[in-house]
Parts: structure tokens; C-alpha cells; sequence
């Protein structure tokens, strides 16, 4: 007879583009441009600037944004907006992912957030979405004027809601930012996909 298998309780923290919501630039900007050279030109001066890290930062405004990547890329001011405005709605909800949080919650771990996320963006999620009450604490990155992978913000993180980093996982589809995680001693989990995740934290232990 198995032995069953024994959930050892974790505070698992998940990030939100790229793995709870889908983040598909090249979509995004292919829905808003025909033309392959208008395409490669907002890639890299708009979605790809300093700007939209700003963004995520909470350090620049969308009409900031929106202003310099027209000046940057000569496309008209509106297109920029139309552009940047198509951004929220395309972060939409993985359900294979959102099942998973139910799952990981009800098997005795604690939830949280830890996203790099323009407040427009950020905004829109909370109104679009449920899952919320799912998480003990989220820290988005426009909120707190820190980006991953800057250290700041997951020793915000552990310090804000008390996390023991060998207790914690980090899941993130960029691996700067779990290596950033693991510094602090974070077990980590590289996303590459939702069964994948699945099976990582079973190896862990959380499922």
C-alpha cells in the first residue's frame, strides 16, 4: 500500500504576466500595427524603452509614456494611446492557472503576488477578476516604486508579511527575476508552463 503523499504547508507567491494572466507583446503590438517596420520600431522604443519599465515602476504617467514614445517613434500620439490602452485587456486569466491557485490554497498554503504591473493594468485586474481573496498579500511593483529583479522588492516582500525565505516559493517566467529570488535563500520555480509549475510544486511539497 502507498504511503500518501504529504502536503507540507508553503507561502507560495506567484507573478502575474506570464503566468497567471497571459503577456504576449508581440500580439498585443501585431493586433494594433500591420506594418512589420511600425511593429519593430514599437517592440523596441515603446513595449521594449525604459519607459514602460517606468511604467511598471510608477514613476512615469501613461500620458508621460504616451507623449515621449510618439516623439521617440514619430507615430501619431493617438496610436501610442490606442496602443497602450489595448494592454489591460489582453492580461487574460489562464483558467488552468486559476484552478491551480484554488488548489495550492486549499491544500493548506498561504498565497501571494509578487508582479511588476503598471496601476492601469493593475487596475483593471482587480476589477476584471475574483481570484483576489486567494492571495495574503500582493506587492505590485507601481505601488511600491521597485521592480524585479531589484532586490528591494522582495525584501519588501518577505519583511511586509513576515515570510521565512526557506519557507517561501517564488514562481516567474523570467529567470532574472527567480535568480533574484533565490539570493535571498527563496526556493524558485522557473514557469514554463502551468503542468510544469504543477509538478514543481508537488516536488516541493505544496500539492
Amino acid at each position: 500500500m502507498s504511503l500518501r503523499h504529504r502536503v507540507v504547508p508553503m507561502n507560495v507567491v506567484f507573478d502575474l504576466g506570464g503566468v497567471v494572466v497571459a503577456w504576449k507583446p508581440d500580439d498585443i503590438v501585431a493586433r494594433a500595427f500591420a506594418d512589420s517596420d511600425h511593429r519593430a520600431l514599437v517592440k523596441r522604443e515603446i513595449l521594449g524603452h525604459p519607459d514602460w519599465l517606468a511604467l511598471d515602476r510608477g514613476t512615469a504617467s501613461f500620458d508621460e509614456v504616451i507623449a515621449r514614445g510618439a516623439r521617440r517613434t514619430g507615430l501619431a500620439e493617438s496610436a501610442v494611446r490606442s496602443l497602450l490602452e489595448s494592454v489591460p485587456s489582453s492580461l487574460i486569466a489562464d483558467p488552468e492557472m486559476v484552478d491551480l491557485l484554488h488548489r495550492v490554497k486549499s491544500a493548506g498554503n498561504s498565497l501571494y503576488c509578487l508582479s511588476n504591473m503598471p496601476t492601469i493594468s493593475m487596475e483593471h485586474l482587480e476589477r476584471a477578476y475574483s481570484f483576489w481573496h486567494l492571495f495574503s498579500g500582493v506587492v505590485v511593483s507601481s505601488r511600491l516604486g521597485f521592480c524585479k529583479p531589484e532586490p528591494e522588492i522582495y525584501a519588501h516582500l518577505l519583511d511586509t508579511h513576515l515570510l521565512r525565505p526557506a519557507d517561501t516559493v517564488f514562481i516567474d517566467d523570467t529567470f532574472a527575476n527567480v535568480e533574484a529570488a533565490a539570493r535571498f535563500g527563496i526556493q524558485t520555480i522557473h514557469f514554463l508552463s502551468g503542468r510544469q509549475c504543477e509538478i514543481e510544486l508537488q516536488r516541493i511539497g505544496c500539492l
